[in-house]
């Protein structure tokens, strides 16, 4: 899971029940027993998943193929009455829903609906966004809806430098729907969403880390976290993104200027075990790293969540990853899910 501050640890140990850590429990022994025997075993159901709102977005970021176009699937947005049968299914065990995959979720107008919905079940809700849309009306709704995290990605404290990534984009915009979150909540006296800036570090953003930490303190967000850029074509990196620092970046650089991935890639993933994702026509894959759904693992529009999440599809991707995981192209270019707990 996610590192968190102590209100937000609270807020999501609140979430706890007897069914929920019994599952958490046989979810987390299953992993283990399956790296012992090297065969995959899955008891329990996902103590996380992520749903997709919509696949449809405002910016144009180069590294995304939300913003570039480039899907192969179909576009669309995500439909509360699918949602909440499969909210209503999985309720019970699940712990933590994560609102985003690919797009813009503020762009579904149903969104904040299937917050409501999910947090009346007594899920720790979370949602990522570029704060485009947060007006000071839907800063307020989204404090009402109990969205427990928000996280407002954020890669520059000049138009100059965060249009460089986040292109299309208006850091304006952003700024100006932080502070709406934060007068929301303070007016609302709610210590709900946990608010911070989500700093996606590139090469043409690094030399600005400490500006943002003060930016956010003026704002009076909770926190800032760094995050290294996911570069598909990482040896050559044509765009430019990898950072000279290379505490930020996923890859290290070799003696003829090419880039290597600093991850060993051991055949393991505590994702494929703990989490899912869930597109927003219903189909089932991996992880978030699987962005153009090319893994499919079954459709709950044809089958119930535990006949695919115990299918054959899942435990022989299981273990192809456990023999070789360097072979499987989404987890090719992977920094994650190898440990239980992520740094």
């Amino acid at each position: 899971m996610p590192s968190m501050n102590r209100n937000d640890t609270l807020n999501l140990i609140s979430k706890l029940s007897f069914a929920r850590v019994w599952n958490g429990l046989k979810v987390l022994s299953s992993f283990y027993i399956s790296r012992i025997t090297r065969k995959p075993v899955q008891w329990g159901l996902p103590i996380s998943i992520s749903f997709e709102p919509t696949t449809s977005c405002n910016l144009r970021c180069p590294e995304c193929p939300s913003g570039l176009r480039a899907f192969t699937r179909p576009t669309g947005m995500l439909e509360k009455d699918f949602f909440t049968t499969t909210i209503n299914d999985l309720h019970k065990h699940l712990l933590y829903l994560i609102f985003y995959f690919q797009g813009e979720p503020y762009l579904n107008p149903q969104f904040l609906e299937m917050v409501k919905y999910a947090s009346s079940k007594g899920i720790y809700t979370a949602t990522s966004t570029n704060a485009h849309y947060l007006t000071e009306s839907a800063a307020r709704k989204t404090v009402e809806s109990g969205l427990d995290r928000l996280i407002i990605s954020i890669d520059g404290t000049t138009q100059e430098v965060y249009e460089q990534y986040r292109v299309g984009g208006k850091l304006s915009k952003v700024l100006e729907g932080t502070r709406n979150m934060v007068k929301a909540r303070k007016e609302m006296n709610s210590k709900k969403p946990f608010i911070f800036f989500q700093f996606l570090v590139v090469k043409p953003n690094e030399h600005q880390v400490n500006e943002i930490r003060k930016l956010a303190r003026e704002i009076g967000v909770d926190e800032v976290r760094f995050k290294t850029a996911q570069v598909y074509d990482y040896a050559n990196d044509p765009n430019q993104l990898i950072p000279v620092n290379e505490k930020y970046s996923r890859y290290q650089r070799n003696s003829d200027g090419t880039y290597r991935a600093k991850n060993k890639l051991a055949n393991r993933c505590w994702k494929l075990w703990h989490a899912n994702v869930i597109t927003w026509d219903g189909m089932v894959v991996p992880c978030c790293f699987d962005k153009d759904a090319s893994h499919p693992l079954g459709n709950l529009r044809d089958q119930p969540f535990r006949q695919v999440w115990q299918s054959d599809a899942y435990k022989n991707f299981r273990a192809s990853l456990m023999m070789s995981r360097k072979n499987i192209d989404i987890c090719s270019n992977c920094s994650e899910g190898v440990s239980v707990w992520q740094d």
